[in-house]
This record gives C-alpha cells, structure tokens and sequence, in this order.
C-alpha cells in the first residue's frame, strides 16, 4: 500500500514536471512577453500572474521567472506584487483538474494511449510538436498517478489513525497545516500535495476538514520554493521571495479565520458524506480562501513593498548584479537578465569614453576596465549556463543576439584601453566632428537603456556609425596626401590615422551593440566593418 501510494505520487510528480516542460516550451517567449509587457497596472499584473501558473500549471516557475525578471529590471519590484498574488490564484487550477475529472471520471483507461502518442510525437518529430508529445504525455502521467493514488488510499485509514489530527480544533488544525506545509516541501509541488489530500479525501482516509486544512498548508510551502531561490540572490530577488513569503502567511491566517465558515456552508449543503461533492468542496476553498487573501492585500500592497523596500535596500549597483542563477533553466529569464546586464556594461563604458572624449590627457582608469573585464567573464560563464536547444526558436534568436552584443561590448571594452587617441582629436576638425557626433548618440542611447526614450534608436545609430565611416575614408585620403605635399611628421600622420579609425569603430560597434540588444525577436548578422 505504501509503495503504491509512493508510486502514485511519482508518477503524478512525473507528469506535472513533463506538463510543465512541455507548455512552458509551447509557450515559448509568452511567458517572458507577458510579464514584461502586461505587468505595468495592479490587476494587469494579477491577471498575467494566474494566466501563466494556469498555462504551465506551476506556481514555481512564475515565481522563479518573476524574480528573475526583477534581477534583470525588467519589471520593478512593486509591479511583482500582483504577479505573485495571481501565481497563487492560478495555482488552484490544478486542483479543480483533479477534482472535477481526476476523482470522477475513470480518465486512466484513456491515459495508456495518450502517454504513448506522446512518447511517440516526443521521439519522432522535433519543435512544436516534440513540446505537445511532452506536454501529452505528462498529462496522461498525471491521471496515472491519480488513479495509483487510489487505489493506495482505498485502504489507507485502516492502517493509519488520522482521528488524532483533528480537523476542528485548534492544536490538530496547526498541525494538520504544517504537515501540510511538509508534504509540499517532500513533493517540491504543492500542486501534487493538493492532489494528494483530494485523493485520500475521495477514498475516505480523512474527512473534509482535516484536508481543509492540509491544503491550508500546502498553499503555503510553495513559498519554500520562494526562499530557497533567494538565497544568494540579488536585493532585489531577496525582496521578492520574501513578500511572497509574508502574502502565503497572510493568505494562511485568512484562511484559517475562513475555514469555520466554509465547513458551515458544506454542512448546510449536505456535502459531508458525499465523496464527489467534498473534492470540489476543497477545491472551491483552495481557490476562495486565495481570493480573499488577494482582495484583501491589493489595498495594502504600496504599504507592503514600501515596508519590505526599506527592510532591504539595494545593493551597491553592479554590472552583473541582474544576473540571478536561479532563473538559469528557464531560457527567456536567463536570456533577459543576460540582456540587461550587457545594457549595464555598455552604459558604463559609453559613460567611460564620452568622459575620454572630453577631456585631452586622460588618465586610463584601470580600476573600471578591471571591472569590465571580470562583468566579461562573468556573463560569458553565465550565458554558457544557459541550455537553449537547437532550431530557430525565439530563444535560439534572441541568445545568439546576446553573444553578438557581448562580442561589441569587449570590442568596446577594448576600445576603452586604447582612449590615449583623444589627445590627437583636437589637432583635427574632422576627428572633432566625429567625436562630437559620437557623444550625442552616447548620449542618446544613455536614455534609452534608463528607459527615458522608447526610440528605436539602432537606425540613428546605423546613420551615424555609416557618416563616421564616409568622413573617416575621405579624411585618410587628405591626410596623407597633406603628409606627402607638406612632409609633416610621419608619426603625427600615423596618430591621426589611428585616431579617427579609433572613433569610426567606436561607432560601428556601439551600434551593433545596440541593435543586439534591442528585442527584435531575431538576429542579424553583422555588416562587415567598412575598409
């Protein structure tokens, strides 16, 4: 009996961890695009929160891509309070799935046949269709286990005396949700947890609010999964984790406040005795008593933030502080955070050399290219961390434009420890010309990495590095046919030559860096440097 019940478990941890693979795949960039476009109201971000947990049936992995995205600065902090509140609505879904089909209906005798056209699609075909196969096949796995789950439950109280945690009185009700609480933690899925509880509920191994109450404790470990993830994480990711950790605690205490009222209703229903009836019952408080908790924090939510904000200041900024391993096997996550750290990187180094660019002896600071240099390394182990599969997904696209950026960033970075050529600029008009044009698309780009301007600058910036390399061409040709009518200093002719070259890739490689990082859902490969 306990071996099937273990099994049970298994298989249906098995098919939510296929599921989930599957839809999250499917799904593709839909999980990053909502998040980053749809978060920016309250209830847009409540609502984008129960849509994704309710697309790939997994609290965690939109608590986990939240904050990732908030590492990244993608979205601010106060803006994940709805998310987070609507993860933990969505998360409800998957019990109304059990209760409403799992438990009544014998789905396992179709589920043999799904898991195999799944199995099948997943080996013999590629893309979309191999992520359905997945999603398939997990969702066979799931009513699988379900069923398993029956059958191990069926005879379950007759070995195990669940009458001493009681379900009405204070003592068993704690105790009943900090098992709860340990079920979701063991199973790493408060969804399977739920599950657990419905099924022994529908064969009778406890009563009504007995599971009330574990479910009360399994709503509440999924923020396990919250503090496990900000260990080590950035201040930002920390404040995340733990106000969605206070929401659980405060949606528990409601619940608990809630749960008399609800086993009043059910009594006055005639619900009690009815096995069916009682499985929906459960469902319909795991979904109410989150509403509640919802209705009542969305008031107090600026109170929350402003609170938690304060508890825990940010971080001295870094240029690979968005950068959270967490988020590292959901590709679009990693892939932003990656994004705005080389935005970082590029906004230190434009700052570095418009400071070169208007000064004539600059001093090589050695301290901020050493702290390039490490950003380097770092996000190039970071983005090596990354699996994307093969194929022209958006991921795939958007992660070879990352390396593009990278690669024009240490060009950058590289053009930084050669500034000693602004010393030459000033003996030339051309050379000032272009340095000036080179400080007002610094300047331009500047604004929009601090999203000050949504102007889609890489063509202005295409115009200006195309200007640079025309003026660049034509002032080589009278440079050094000057040297040669005049028989000026064949170094001075050299350093201006190296100079105005200098500045002519300054701009080509500021622009590509730019249009890697802009989210144009594809790549281009670079335009060969104009000779």
């Amino acid at each position: 009996m306990i071996l099937t019940l273990v099994g049970g478990i298994g298989l249906f941890l098995l098919g939510m961890s296929l599921l989930t693979d599957g839809l999250k795949n499917l799904a593709g960039d839909t999980l990053r695009l909502i998040l980053s476009r749809f978060v920016k109201g309250p209830f847009t971000a409540l609502s984008s929160g129960t849509f994704i947990t309710f697309l790939v049936q997994s609290s965690s992995a939109t608590t986990l891509a939240t904050i990732g995205f908030v590492s990244a600065g993608l979205i601010t902090f106060p803006q994940t309070i709805g998310v987070l509140l609507g993860a933990k609505l969505g998360t409800t879904s998957t019990g109304w799935i059990v209760a409403t089909l799992g438990l009544r209906y014998s789905i396992s005798v179709i589920a043999m046949p799904v898991i195999g056209v799944g199995a099948l699609m997943k080996l013999l075909s590629s893309g979309k269709l191999a992520h359905t196969g997945l999603a398939l096949a997990g969702f066979g796995l799931i009513f699988m286990g379900i069923d398993t789950l029956q059958v191990g439950m069926e005879n379950l109280a007759n070995y195990i005396d669940f009458t001493v945690l009681s379900g009405t009185q204070f003592s068993g009700i704690l105790l009943l949700i900090v098992t709860g609480i340990v079920m979701t933690v063991i199973m790493q899925s408060s969804s399977a947890a739920v599950a657990t509880t419905l099924t022994a509920l529908f064969a009778g191994a406890i009563d009504l609010p007995q599971a009330a109450a574990l479910v009360i404790g399994q709503n509440f470990g999924t923020s396990v999964t919250a503090i496990i993830a900000i260990i080590g994480a950035s201040a930002a990711a920390v404040r995340t984790g733990v106000i969605y950790v206070v929401f659980g605690l405060v949606i528990a205490v409601i619940a608990v406040a809630v749960m008399p009222v609800f086993l009043w209703i059910t009594e006055y229903l005639n619900i009690p005795g009815n096995a069916a009836q009682m499985a929906i019952a459960v469902a319909a408080f795991h979904t109410s008593f989150n509403l509640i908790g919802i209705v009542f924090i969305m008031p107090f939510r600026k109170y929350f933030a402003d609170l938690v904000m304060k508890w825990f200041p940010e971080n001295e900024h870094s240029m690979t502080q968005r950068l959270d391993r967490s988020v590292q096997h959901i590709p679009s996550v990693a892939i932003e955070s990656v994004n705005r750290s080389l935005r970082d990187m590029l906004s230190g180094l434009l700052d570095y050399l418009s400071n070169a660019l208007g000064e004539s002896n600059l001093s090589i600071d050695r301290e901020f290219l050493n702290q390039a240099e490490l950003a380097k390394v770092e996000i190039s182990q970071f983005l090596n961390e990354i699996k994307i599969g093969t194929g022209q997904s958006a991921d795939y696209n958007r992660y070879v434009a990352t390396l593009h950026a990278l690669d024009h960033n240490v060009r950058l970075m590289d053009a930084c420890r050669d500034a000693q050529f602004v010393k030459h600029i000033k003996n030339d008009p051309v050379a000032t010309q272009m340095s000036v044009m080179l400080q007002v698309s610094f300047e331009k780009t500047q604004n929009w990495i601090s999203d000050k301007s949504e102007e889609d600058i890489a063509e202005a910036l295409k115009e200006v590095s195309l200007k640079l390399a025309e003026l660049r061409k034509k002032r080589r040709l009278e440079i050094l046919e000057h040297a040669a009518i005049s028989g000026g200093s064949s170094i001075q002719t050299l350093s201006n030559l190296d100079t105005i070259r200098w500045l002519d890739k300054l701009a080509y490689h500021h622009w590509r860096a730019v249009y890697h990082l802009m989210d144009k859902g594809e790549y281009e490969i670079d335009p060969p440097y104009p000779s």
